[in-house]
């Protein structure tokens, strides 16, 4: 069981190390890929020479990574020759729209145009994308540019989904199953489901960060809050505050991170299941 407790060392750690209660199923191996820390910096940080010898209820100290990724930008790989073309942002597209669209990944966008893991593209901005069955170029595609008096169409995409706090803009972190979603200043941060939290605190360059654990094996991290509104132990139900948004020094703007893991594995937070709220701020 991935029983994870965020809680500081005192006077042992820096300031962004955390503590890990090993549970049942925990290894060295499945630590480092959530924490995203390297296996051996892991065991030399709780002088353990042998992997294999982890018990239940161990604590463990889990150093910070230099490589948090919101706090650099992503290191591109070197890909194959594609052509490219021009693509203009309109009102409604995210990376993650597209991506799919043009039959590649976010991250492969996201190399194509050398955008960061926390990157956000704007109505107007114009990107690469591949040449081959992409949707229309800047130069030929329509102008979308809405008037005083066309109706505002509904959300689609991702945008449908119902999110912790109410979207301005949503793109995937490079080399994880997670999402940024850009917000308000202080704006409510609420729970997609019910659980209890098991961790509360500050999370190496995540800021302040509230961990809930649902049935299914499911846990749900919300970061990126200023203040946080509930404590380790905390029973939760679906659209209860979490805490407010703060603001992320990297890019200068009120940013969650969101990540969803299930059994250890991180998995697309788009596809995560979702309590209906009485009174949530965001949509169903």
């Amino acid at each position: 069981m991935f029983a994870l407790v965020c809680l500081l060392f005192p006077g042992k750690l820096n300031a962004e190390d955390l503590i890990h209660v090993v549970g049942k199923g925990d290894t060295i191996y499945s630590l480092s890929r959530i924490f995203q820390v390297n296996a051996d910096d892991l065991m030399k940080a709780n002088g353990i020479t042998d992997p294999s010898r982890l018990s239940v209820g161990q604590r463990l100290i889990i150093p910070a990574s230099p490589d948090t990724p919101v706090s650099r930008p992503a290191q591109a790989a070197q890909p194959a020759p594609l052509a490219l073309v021009n693509y203009r942002i309109v009102k409604g597209d995210t990376l993650f729209s597209i991506a799919r669209n043009n039959g590649i990944t976010v991250q492969r966008l996201q190399e194509i145009n050398r955008f960061s893991s926390n990157h956000v593209i704007k109505v107007g901005d114009v990107i690469k994308v591949p040449a081959k069955d992409a949707p229309a170029t800047a130069q030929t595609r329509p102008n979308t540019t809405a008037s005083n008096t066309t109706p505002t169409k509904p959300p689609t995409g991702i945008y449908s989904l119902r999110w912790p706090i109410n979207p301005r803009d949503i793109s995937y972190m490079t080399g994880q199953m997670g999402v940024v979603v850009e917000g308000e200043r202080l704006e409510s941060v609420k729970s997609l489901t019910q659980g209890n939290v098991v961790s509360a605190g500050p999370w190496r360059k995540f800021g302040r960060v509230v961990i809930v654990e649902t049935v299914g094996g499911y846990y749900y991290m919300y970061g990126g809050c200023e203040t946080i509104t509930v404590n380790v132990g905390d029973r939760i139900t679906p659209g209860m505050e979490l805490g407010r948004l703060g603001v992320n020094t990297v890019s200068e703007k009120p940013q969650l991170f969101f990540m969803v893991f299930r059994n250890d594995v991180p998995i697309d937070p788009a596809s995560a299941p979702r309590a209906g709220a009485v009174g949530s701020n965001s949509r169903t």
